[in-house]
């Protein structure tokens, strides 16, 4: 018999790629200031690296980017979904991070997660700390205690930053970011804790002058944003890139609160008065104007060229359509022979021309009978206001419901203390079901963890529903009495108001004017003066009458 010899031939390469382990890596940053250096580079070689010491394979990677191992659970992690279920289908030998806090810093959860990988048949590596494994209570107790660690510093580290920009702002100090318009940075010798020179800001009087331009017009002349940006354009002021200061910065510049003299970083207001480049009775205004503006009348501008004192408030009493300013105009020719072009600005029913049989009101109403009509209503209104006690309305108008909720805020953080008393014990309890010396077994445990986390989020909401009511009830309050302040400011001065001055009053103080044939009218005050009726209540000043007397007059 022949001896045959058989030769297998193969390539070393191909016996070792076939036994490598294949590896899943994850690599996680969550700071503004990790994603801008960019850390992720860093923790991609140190894995690469150990891999390759370790003779396996990497065959997918996965990164965070901006993202807390702290404040997002595992479920709202996209990346880490991804992982789990690639676990469950068998396509990776190993999960590697480059310290065990990228996978998490939940000291409920996360070491649970780890664990869940393990399950699964799943080894799970760190670069600097090695396998993690679950073999025994022991292993289980480090794990857990490590996680636990890492929640504690990643909630002192947060704590300590936001304390420290929190206690610089409450100082009165600059923290960083844009410096809005009307500031500059300047450096006032002022050093941080590495003794390097840090900025502050301080008021550039050249755009400040600007500022209060444009409050002075938004507020006291009617100007809207656009037409304040033209306004500036054709007066030859630009922004800080030497082009015209857009409609949109006016907005802006019109909603910061810190030209009244604040510095503000999220929730902490620090009032500095050197800082303030227009009063906060002209702020307030402006808001009160906006939100006229933009909600009331969908962003009608009340800068209008227009000689008529009530754009966009008549409304048609019989069809109930918004009234068009329209003009027509005839030719008179004197006995001389010369000519003059006569031009009369109308309130149109435009309904009423376009669907006659649809509207049985006038096809329009001339602009100078019907302001003048509105007009008397209105200083019938201010004459009584001028004999008011300013006193005993501003009293008359006082809100009691911010103490009430104060009450209700100081019981729901007595809850919340006590509720979270309970869910530290609850975690206390895990170490000892870990060890397996507790009388609760993880399942009941979880439960109880998961009722007194849930619990404690319907609290927090609470709390922060009823500060925003409180919030909500001390702004009425306060806006209460500026109104009151604002009607008698009206009722001084709107005699000897210029045109423009007066047609910015009437936009912020009426709501809407319906007419009917023959110049019946009804007037609706908007919503923030309803303290006009509380003025019943001390017999003063009954509006009904003095409405119904005027429309008669009209009629």
């Amino acid at each position: 018999m022949n001896n045959i010899r058989l030769i297998l031939l193969f390539s070393p390469k191909e016996s070792e790629n076939a036994m490598k382990k294949r590896v899943y890596t994850l690599y996680r940053v969550s700071t503004k200031g990790q994603v801008e250096k960019d850390d992720i580079p860093m923790q991609k070689e140190a894995c690469r690296n150990f891999a390759e010491s370790q003779g396996w394979e990497i065959v997918k990677e996965f990164s965070e980017k901006g993202v807390s191992g702290f404040k997002k659970s595992a479920k709202e992690r996209d990346e880490l979904q991804k992982i789990q279920q690639a676990a469950m289908e068998g396509k990776f030998d190993i999960l590697l991070v480059f310290m065990f806090d990228r996978l998490g810093r939940r000291d409920d959860e996360t070491p649970f997660i780890v664990e869940w990988f393990t399950k699964q048949g799943i080894e799970v590596w760190s670069v600097n700390e090695g396998q993690q494994r679950f073999d025994t209570h022991v292993d289980k107790l480090m794990n857990y205690i490590r996680y636990w660690q890492a929640s504690g510093e990643s909630l002192k580290t947060s704590v300590r930053t936001r304390t420290r920009l929190e206690q610089l702002t409450g100082e009165g100090h600059y923290t960083g970011g844009t410096v809005a318009f009307g500031y500059k940075r300047v450096r006032l010798g002022r050093v941080n804790k590495k003794n390097q020179e840090v900025c502050d800001i301080v008021v550039d009087e050249a755009e400040a002058e600007i500022v209060r331009l444009i409050f002075h017009k938004y507020v006291y002349e009617g100007y809207g944003a656009q037409k304040l940006s033209h306004y500036l354009y054709e007066q030859g002021v630009v922004g800080r890139n030497n082009k015209n200061i857009p409609n949109t910065s006016i907005v802006r510049m019109i909603k910061n609160k810190g030209y009244t003299g604040y510095l503000i970083n999220g929730a902490v207001e620090t009032e500095c008065p050197q800082l303030r480049i227009i009063e906060p009775e002209l702020f307030e205004q402006a808001q009160e104007l906006r939100q006229a503006r933009t909600c009331e009348r969908g962003g009608t501008s009340l800068g209008t060229s227009s000689k008529a004192l009530l754009t966009g408030l008549v409304y048609c009493g019989h069809c109930g359509n918004r009234l068009s300013l329209t003009s027509s105009g005839r030719t008179h020719t004197y006995a001389d022979g010369h000519t003059v072009k006569e031009v009369r600005p109308r309130y149109s029913c435009f309904y009423k021309i376009r669907h006659p049989g649809d509207c049985d009101g006038q096809s329009g109403y001339g602009v100078s009978k019907l302001d003048s009509i509105v007009e008397e209503v209105v200083r019938q209104i201010f004459a009584q206001f001028r004999e008011v006690s300013r006193k005993k309305l501003l009293e008359s108008v006082k809100n009691n419901d911010a103490a009430r909720i104060q009450k209700k805020i100081k019981k729901i953080q007595k809850d919340l203390e006590a509720k979270q008393k309970e869910l530290d014990d609850l975690k206390a309890e895990t170490i000892l079901v870990i060890r397996g010396v507790s009388a609760l077994d993880k399942e009941l445990l979880g439960t109880l963890v998961a009722e007194a986390r849930e619990a404690l989020e319907t609290l927090e909401k609470q709390l922060v529903q009823a500060q925003e009511e409180y919030e909500e009830a001390t702004k009425t309050a306060k806006r209460s009495n500026y109104i009151c302040n604002e009607l008698f400011t009206w009722a001084d001065v709107y005699d000897t108001a210029n045109h423009d001055e007066r047609r910015a009053i009437l936009q912020q103080f009426i709501k809407e004017i319906r007419v009917r044939k023959d110049y019946e009218i009804s007037i609706t005050l908007n919503a923030s003066f309803n303290q006009v009726e509380q003025l019943k209540s001390v017999s003063i000043y009954d509006g009904a009458e003095i409405f119904e007397e005027i429309s008669e007059k009209g009629a």
